[in-house]
């Protein structure tokens, strides 16, 4: 598998509609990958009949080749969401402030989706040190019940300075630069716009409207005259390649022709793509194994309160799936938003009943599934292709985390397994940036007691 990390500079506003039923259009909060690949195979598309770099003439011209490969095969090229790289940063140069400033910049870091299981203070919600800080609590929710002491997690500065103690679910984009956490958002405007008789080409009467749409530049701080292009980050995975190298070509000789969104025609949606291929090798590794530790650090913290009725960790090995996008999910031919160890051992090419087993052994022992935390919303949108709207989904909204458990003889088998699921995606239309998927998010290592 290639991936080819692109780097979105938007020129324009953005007009990225969320369409949902029963609600007036609301801007995204980030460029689908749906959208993303629409607008690269419609440029390979309309670039047919030219000298294409990197794209051979022929194949786009009959349909098949490279194109294909791309966008129609079995395992076609998987566009994933691009998320924004602008990150609030503790403004540290007036070290007499108590709380600092927060100032939007650039970053290079990945860009991630806080956990479900993510929360932060009520009254001052946000990472430190402008805020009380963000912790998560699927770890010592999983210890608090197999101990059977109901766990109710508090503000941690709400001792001290007794404040208000209540913390609610915490979501949205952050990254991870030397320990220090920053939040990414984006920030939207409505554009008012007037109706044109086709006849006349003049203002129609009582035709007005407005576009909500993603704001194409941002200041440093609220006092900032110099405004600087928004950036995103996305990537694309690749099978063969010689074809990721052929893409990247077309994406980077034609860089500044690509329109993302709607009202392309008035002068929105206009981007520069930069791309290009990473060899990045995977730590998949690494996060399991860190986080099976701070499992046996925490369960044995929580062993103050008595003993468990069954050590849990014992003999097993845990890891997590953390959504990175919504998902589109289905068991029996029905929607749902839960990832059974059915599900999963079918994404991953597993025989959940009888790989790993002895006579005699449960048939969970194999792969065991232990909580989700999940919700669920509807999506839809647009097909520029065909010219009509695609079906309504039942979709898994980003941030949802489920955790399993197996047994730790089979820690090698599942380790190959989840580094290609981390890439595939799970559930339908991964191709168009549902199912991003990551293996034991770092973040489920921050405890109560280490806020950030």
């Amino acid at each position: 598998m290639n991936r080819i990390k692109l780097k979105i500079t938007a020129l324009s506003p953005l007009a990225i509609a969320a369409k949902k039923p029963g609600s007036v259009s609301e801007a995204e909060d980030h460029i689908p990958g749906s959208v993303i690949r629409g607008a690269i195979a419609s440029q390979i598309l309309q670039l047919s009949n030219q000298e294409t770099p990197g794209i051979s003439e022929q194949n786009l011209a009959t349909g098949g080749g490279e194109f294909e490969a791309l966008f129609l095969s079995d395992q076609p090229a998987i566009f994933q969401n691009a998320y924004s790289a602008i990150a609030k940063i503790a403004d540290e140069s007036n070290p007499h402030k108590s709380k600092p400033d927060l100032i939007s910049e650039f970053v290079e870091d990945e860009v991630m989706v806080l956990p479900a299981t993510a929360v932060s203070s009520k009254t001052e919600s946000g990472f430190k040190p402008k805020a009380n800080g963000v912790f998560d609590t699927l770890i010592d929710r999983f210890c608090a019940d197999a101990y059977n002491y109901p766990f109710d997690p508090s503000d941690p500065k709400s001792l001290k300075e007794k404040t208000d103690a209540r913390v609610e679910p915490y979501s949205g984009f952050y990254s991870c630069k030397n320990g220090k956490y920053r939040s990414h958002s984006v920030t939207t405007r409505f554009l008012t716009r007037v109706g044109i008789n086709r006849q006349r080409a003049t203002s129609q009467d009582d035709i007005l409207y407005s576009i909500e749409v993603l704001n194409e530049s941002f200041v440093k701080n609220p006092q900032g005259q110099n405004w600087h292009p928004v950036v995103y980050r996305s990537a694309i995975i690749v099978n063969n390649e010689d074809l990721a190298k052929s893409l990247t070509s077309f994406i980077n000789d034609n860089s500044q022709i690509f329109r993302l969104g709607g009202a392309t025609s008035r002068g929105l949606g206009k981007v520069k793509i930069e791309a290009e291929i990473e060899y990045a090798v995977s730590n998949v590794k690494t996060r399991i194994t860190k986080f099976n530790q701070q499992m046996k650090d925490r369960w044995q913290l929580w062993s103050v309160f008595g003993e468990a009725e069954k050590n849990l960790l014992e003999g097993r090995q845990y890891f997590t799936l953390d959504l990175q996008s919504d998902a589109i999910l289905t068991e029996n031919w029905l929607r749902t938003t839960v990832i059974s160890p059915k599900i999963l051992c079918d994404f991953v090419g597993v025989d959940n009943e009888f790989a790993g087993m002895k006579d005699g052994e449960e048939k969970d022992n194999f792969l065991k599934f232990e909580v989700a935390y999940s919700s669920y919303s509807y999506r839809s949108s647009w097909n520029s292709a065909w010219g009509l709207m695609k079906d309504i989904e039942l979709v898994t909204n980003r941030g949802g985390v489920y955790l399993f458990s197996t047994s730790q003889k089979n820690e090698k088998l599942w380790i190959d397994k989840l580094k290609e699921l981390e890439l595939k995606g799970v559930g339908d239309r991964t191709s168009e940036g549902f199912g991003q998927v990551q293996i034991c998010n770092e973040f489920h290592n921050i405890f109560r007691e280490d806020a950030k």
